[in-house]
């Protein structure tokens, strides 16, 4: 199997499950606990139909979205993620270059495996900085300041995350940072000679946000004890707002989902919320962020951005989140194992596609801007 031969997300990942240590595609693909939270992601899609108009003469469609400030040729964006150069030897450099390529923003993860500087540096597509809240509050600042330092436009704090998911596929294979695999998961290393040789042959793995404040990589933390020693879990709404006065520029907290707590946010001078719950790689059992989305529209939409996450796999699944007020859709494990697969030219093949579903989805629906749509165009089964 080709990238040529990759037409959507499941060929994609079909091809990464190939390429990829059996170890790696997992620590990708699975999720907490027996993965409904994920399988509902997907699903809650499916609840909700479009109803095109017809003969709008709709030629040319307008993709472009403001959001935080930021202009964006697409309604969509990638999601930070953590590790990227574990999946492709370029990691987050592969991604930001493919989403400057289509004008839309990227993020980077604390645990990113490139530095906040260097992509800041060398692409001009807006930028978010997402990272996690730690009982050190010093690290906090230095985090934020860094960041500032860089140039970078917005910052993203994850508030799923305050203890670690149970990720059980990891568990099996033995999957940590440093590795420290288990007899089973050293034999799928063995099995995907290819994978192996690029990650000996390239730049020494590293975590550049983290690696002045926390050895990562000596083996002496595994991303699981980082979790759960390092980070905070009496983070609360007064941090938060000392966070946003620090920041004095666009903040977005990711991982809510009640309209209360979006209420609260905007209270506290947030720009935006994200809807998600990580993927379902954290609380399984939770709602998934477009069951959420009208809700919370329609109790906070008039005072903060509502954007969302998590399960996107299609162009329609985009348009139903943006008809229902969401401003902008991330991107996760749609563009990751496309990287994956293929490094950058994976990620442009995949947000390419999503493009063109996007557009001529969008002349279907008899609509000419991402603004055209709202909820008269959905209906719930």
């Amino acid at each position: 199997m080709r990238l040529t031969d990759c037409h959507n997300f499941h060929d994609f990942r079909t091809l990464a499950r190939k390429r990829l240590p059996s170890p790696i595609y997992n620590y990708i693909d699975g999720a907490a606990d027996d993965e409904t939270t994920k399988a509902r992601n997907t699903a809650a899609f499916d609840d909700v139909d479009l109803v095109p108009n017809v003969l709008r003469g709709v030629q040319d469609v307008d993709l472009s979205v403001t959001v935080m400030g930021q202009k964006l040729d697409l309604p969509v964006y990638c999601s930070p993620t953590a590790l990227q150069r574990l999946f492709h030897h370029d990691g987050e450099r592969a991604v930001a270059a493919a989403a400057e390529k289509f004008g839309t923003m990227f993020g980077v993860s604390s645990l990113g495996t490139v530095s906040i500087e260097e992509l800041r540096r060398k692409h001009k597509t807006p930028q978010v900085y997402q990272f996690y809240f730690h009982r050190d509050r010093a690290l906090n600042r230095a985090m934020m300041d860094r960041a500032k330092a860089a140039g970078v436009e917005v910052m993203m704090l994850t508030v799923d995350s305050i203890t670690g998911g149970n990720r059980e596929r990891d568990k099996r294979t033995g999957f940590s940072i440093p590795f420290r695999l288990n007899a089973r998961g050293i034999a799928q290393f063995v099995l995907k000679p290819a994978w192996g040789l690029n990650y000996v042959t390239h730049e020494k793995f590293a975590l550049p946000q983290l690696d002045e404040h926390v050895d990562m990589g000596g083996g002496t933390a595994s991303i699981g004890q980082y979790f759960t020693e390092m980070l905070d879990p009496t983070m609360n709404w007064d941090d938060v707002a000392e966070m946003v006065q620090q920041w004095g520029g666009p903040f977005c907290l990711k991982g809510v989902m009640a309209p209360e707590d979006a209420l609260r946010a905007a209270d506290i001078g947030c720009s935006a919320v994200i809807l998600s719950n990580h993927g379902g790689r954290q609380l399984d059992g939770s709602v998934s962020a477009f069951d959420q989305l009208a809700e919370v529209v329609q109790a906070a939409g008039d005072r903060i951005e509502v954007l969302m996450d998590g399960g996107v796999t299609r162009g329609t699944h985009v348009l139903k989140a943006l008809s229902l007020g969401a401003k902008a859709v991330g991107l996760g494990r749609y563009y990751l194992l496309p990287l994956a697969a293929a490094g950058q030219p994976g990620v442009e093949r995949a947000l390419g596609l999503m493009k063109d579903e996007l557009t001529r989805n969008m002349r279907l629906m008899g609509r000419a801007r991402v603004a055209d749509l709202s909820p008269d165009n959905l209906r719930m089964r």
